[in-house]
């Protein structure tokens, strides 16, 4: 009879249980429950807590922090609207783009103003 708990012991041939695999489930299915059940436990206490930190606030005027940035930065933009230090924008379509042509256009409008001869020059 030692031997045969030897091979066992060595990774030898186990003595299969025929409900083992049933017990398993059952185990697992348990396990979830009872983590759903302490899911829906918490999930409780914190809707109370929720409703009593409601009522705090209202009581004291206190705003909630998303509250507070949502407010903040609506009044940021409502401010910066005619602002001279308002925050950049993205470009605005057809401005920056092509370099090249903007220098163009402001090498046209300064030969415009030049005199004659000058402009002549400017223009080969």
């Amino acid at each position: 009879g030692a031997t045969k708990d030897m091979g066992k012991m060595l990774g030898g041939d186990e003595e299969k249980d025929p409900d083992a695999a049933k017990k398993e489930e059952e185990r697992q299915e348990a396990l979830r429950q009872e983590e759903e059940e302490r899911k829906a436990k918490y999930a409780k206490m914190e809707a109370e807590r929720e409703v009593m930190r409601q009522g705090i606030r209202d009581k004291y005027g206190i705003k909630k922090k998303e509250e507070k940035e949502a407010e903040a930065q609506a009044a940021l933009e409502t401010n910066a609207e005619g602002s001279l230090t308002r925050p950049k924008k993205a470009i605005p379509p057809g401005c920056g783009d092509d370099e090249e042509e903007e220098e163009e256009s402001i090498l046209d409008t300064v030969i415009k103003y030049l005199p004659g001869p000058l402009q002549d020059m400017f223009k080969k």
